[in-house]
């Protein structure tokens, strides 16, 4: 593991990442979703794809990477150009998983593998939108200090930064970017995934023209299982099959 430091916008950020099979000349870069990090994307994909150097990485805010300001999702891709600059690593490859998949989208690899990809919009359930609209008459009498009861369970226990930089990433349409995408893409998504059904999966295929659909068995973390079925599928797609 290594850490990298530098400025951005004027504040400092230390990047937290790891290269395995470094003497490889190509590279796949591994972006992780919202509360995780690259632990675990190094348990799904550590001991696949021998011929490319993996470089995975703790995106700001996760992991043993900081993150002091709120952020975007543009901030985020731009912070991975950043680190990727400075440890000299191409963009042939980019993996992201869930929020991973919009960060990689919007760094434009020449093979864009999104794994259950957040992008697309998706209903929220009856008693989300109940709890939502509650929440917003407590704002308005001024008993903020009850959010605690309220906040999605992939926001609790933030700091106020990443509180701020989850509102800003969390129901983002993705749509004109997908749409904008003009290089290879490899889409895998989960057949009971709830969380990026799989009709987001073929939402996105309609908008990247050049791209491929896989389903698989699992849900939103069905990669953890079919690690190396999703690593002979970039293969496959490599070889232009």
């Amino acid at each position: 593991m290594a850490v990298k430091s530098f400025l951005y916008k004027g504040n400092g950020f230390a990047i937290s990442y790891e290269i395995l099979n470094p003497a490889q000349k190509k590279d796949i870069i591994f972006l992780h979703g919202w509360g995780s990090s690259k632990a675990l994307m190094k348990q799904a994909f550590g001991r696949t794809l021998p011929d490319f150097r993996h470089i995975y990485i703790d995106m700001p805010g996760f992991g043993g990477s900081n993150c002091d300001v709120a952020l975007t999702t543009e901030d985020y891709a731009a912070i991975m150009e950043l680190l990727l600059h400075e440890i000299d690593a191409s963009k042939e490859i980019v993996l992201g998983h869930s929020f991973g998949g919009k960060v990689a989208t919007l760094l434009s690899p020449d093979l864009l593998v999104l794994v259950a990809s957040a992008g697309i919009l998706v209903p929220k359930p009856f008693k989300v939108r109940v709890k939502i609209a509650l929440f917003k008459i407590l704002k308005l009498t001024g008993l903020t200090s009850l959010r605690r009861f309220f906040v999605a369970p992939d926001a609790a226990g933030m700091s106020e930064a990443m509180y701020q930089t989850f509102k800003n990433v969390v129901n983002e349409d993705f749509s004109k970017h997908f749409k904008a995408f003009k290089n290879k893409a490899l889409l895998c998504f989960g057949k009971t995934d709830t969380a990026t059904p799989l009709w987001t999966g073929e939402m996105i295929h309609t908008l990247i023209t050049d791209s491929r659909l896989v389903a698989y068995e699992g849900d939103h973390y069905f990669l953890f299982k079919e690690g190396k079925l999703i690593a002979n599928e970039i293969e496959k797609n490599l070889r232009g099959n």
